[in-house]
């Protein structure tokens, strides 16, 4: 997990010396924060939310909470972990307003037998892929997402999520289990087009 960026001086921050600055209003600290983790927030709450165009609002509103009380996160190597659990508590409350928004909503990926270039069918099976992930009740989309998809460990998800690593442990396993079921007899043919084209180039 990146904790430490280059300042304007050649010098590495910390995220508690960029706190620190935020805390003292300084704007350029809280830009450094929104450039080193603003990806990885928005990649979770996209996977929470099923890529719904909340996924933006919900983001900024994340970030915002942060400028407006840096003090509330007092271990700068918790920050990354806090963004993740307000980001990922702010997805719950927009996917429980629209709850009866169909799974439908999600675009069905292209036919990948109608798609003769490998880049085209390795995103179709991708989508697929995070399809299946949206139908995954919301606590195991979380876990998934925290671990496999931005590499966070057991004991770090299991603080983002305020739970014990044996509840993660579990969660994941039952949504392993769900998305091969899901699977069913395709998951040999969606693995095979996640890694087309991975040798080309």
């Amino acid at each position: 997990m990146k904790t430490s960026c280059t300042g304007s001086g050649g010098a590495v921050t910390s995220d508690g010396d960029v706190l620190a600055a935020m805390a003292r209003g300084h704007a350029t600290a809280f830009a450094a924060v929104v450039t080193r983790h603003h990806p990885a927030v928005s990649r979770l709450v996209w996977r929470m939310t099923g890529g719904h165009a909340d996924t933006d609002d919900i983001v900024q509103e994340t970030f915002v909470k942060l400028w407006r009380n840096p003090a509330q996160v007092r271990d700068g190597k918790a920050l990354l972990g806090w963004l993740m659990r307000v980001a990922s508590k702010g997805a719950s409350v927009r996917m429980r307003r629209r709850s009866h928004a169909a799974l439908d909503a999600v675009p069905e990926p292209p036919d990948p037998a109608t798609r003769a270039d490998a880049g085209l069918v390795r995103k179709a099976a991708a989508l697929r892929v995070d399809r299946l992930i949206a139908g995954l009740p919301e606590r195991q989309r979380l876990a998934l997402s925290l671990v496999y998809f931005e590499g966070l460990t057991n004991i770090v998800a299991a603080n983002v999520m305020q739970s014990s690593v044996e509840a993660v442990e579990s969660l994941l396993a039952r949504a392993r289990r769900s998305l091969k079921e899901a699977m069913s007899g395709e998951w040999r043919e969606l693995l095979d087009a996640l890694g087309a084209g991975e040798d080309q180039g």
